[in-house]
């Protein structure tokens, strides 16, 4: 077994079709259903901006939480080797899409803000020194040709702006 290598794979089908399928721009739907064996779907759309419906995910929110995600999961995992205790992990993700003339656009960059509790806060700059090792590992970071930035902030930060 070759533990190198990891095959994802996921179903994705389309279902914004009104009756005309895309006769027209304004004619057709953004929906459709993500899915993979095992696991709830998701539904998703495009971005508002572009036709989509706002109570569902678009892609860019989708790439957004996977950098979170990915960057959480490797941040944990050196934590754990480097006996920090992490007692709770939040982040206010943000990213920055480029609209270009031709219709084409790209991410630009993207901002994780992690507010990381910790079992001692005498290891704060520990804690902050490892988002730079995760975004070394993250396997997302790394596949993405943009910048993310990681802008670290106290938890009680993060509790007080949930508050406004």
């Amino acid at each position: 077994m070759d533990l190198s290598r990891h095959n994802y794979q996921i179903s994705m089908r389309w279902t914004g079709n009104r009756g005309e399928g895309t006769r027209s721009y304004r004619g057709y739907g953004r929906e459709h259903i993500l899915s993979a064996e095992g696991l709830p779907d998701i539904a998703g759309t495009a971005d508002p901006t572009f036709h989509g419906d706002a109570e569902r995910w678009n892609p860019e929110q989708l790439l957004l939480a996977a950098l979170s995600q990915c960057h959480m999961l490797s941040y944990l995992h050196l934590a754990v080797k480097h006996g920090l205790v992490v007692t709770s992990y939040t982040d206010q993700a943000h990213g920055t899409l480029k609209l270009n003339y031709d219709g084409s656009g790209q991410f630009t960059e993207a901002t994780l803000q992690p507010a990381v509790g910790l079992l001692e806060e005498s290891q704060r700059e520990l804690a902050d020194a490892l988002h730079v090792q995760a975004n070394k590992v993250c396997f997302i970071a790394r596949s993405v040709n943009f910048t993310v930035h990681h802008k670290p902030i106290s938890p009680f930060q993060e509790r007080s702006h949930d508050q406004s």
